[in-house]
């Protein structure tokens, strides 16, 4: 999988200001900035992205993935 099938898929399921995909093809590295983030807990957010790849985690198309998930207000809050 290339980072932009990867982000593709993300994109379709979950609506994002901001992707940043980085990896090797297995392994990714993923900064998403999504206001349906809103209100939820770090495990809730992480599985809201999971759920937008179905099952390709299981059939290892996506080997892992780890990734930091922030609100619109917590990314412009971000030093940069």
């Amino acid at each position: 999988m290339t980072a932009d099938q990867l982000q593709d898929l993300i994109a379709a399921g979950l609506a994002c200001e901001h992707i940043d995909l980085q990896g090797d093809g297995r392994h990714w590295y993923a900064t998403i900035v999504s206001a349906e983030f809103e209100g939820k807990r770090l495990i809730q957010r992480h599985q809201r992205v999971y759920a937008t790849l179905g099952t390709r985690m299981q059939t290892d198309e996506v080997h892992a993935l780890s990734m930091k998930t922030f609100t619109p207000a917590e990314w412009a809050a971000q030093p940069r």
